[in-house]
């Protein structure tokens, strides 16, 4: 779902995949509109290895990140973060956070 201007992911898709979104284990946002993700979100998807983010306009992520227990590699470039996202210090199966061109100090 990159490049498409999504400005929410779209909670019809979660009804839709239902039944396969246990064995969905990458998703790539990037390059949309997203100002935030939901915790809905975070607990559909819990099962992901990897996320891409990249290219939006997210300044925070949703507590229930810590949900994704098999998460390896995480791409938040490109976002609007001025701080690191504390949430990611609870997943301890990452192996790959991406926090280029954003706005930390």
């Amino acid at each position: 779902l990159s490049n498409c201007k999504l400005t929410t992911f779209p909670v019809a898709l979660f009804k839709l995949m239902r039944d396969v979104v246990a064995n969905i284990q990458i998703i790539s946002l990037e390059n949309n509109e997203l100002k935030f993700i939901s915790a809905d979100f975070m607990t559909n998807f819990n099962q992901l290895r990897e996320l891409n983010l990249a290219g939006n306009s997210l300044k925070q992520l949703p507590e229930e990140v810590k949900v994704l227990t098999q998460l390896t590699s995480i791409n938040l470039a490109r976002n609007k973060f001025s701080e690191f996202p504390q949430q990611l210090t609870e997943v301890s199966t990452l192996e790959l956070i991406n926090l280029e061109a954003n706005e930390i100090t």
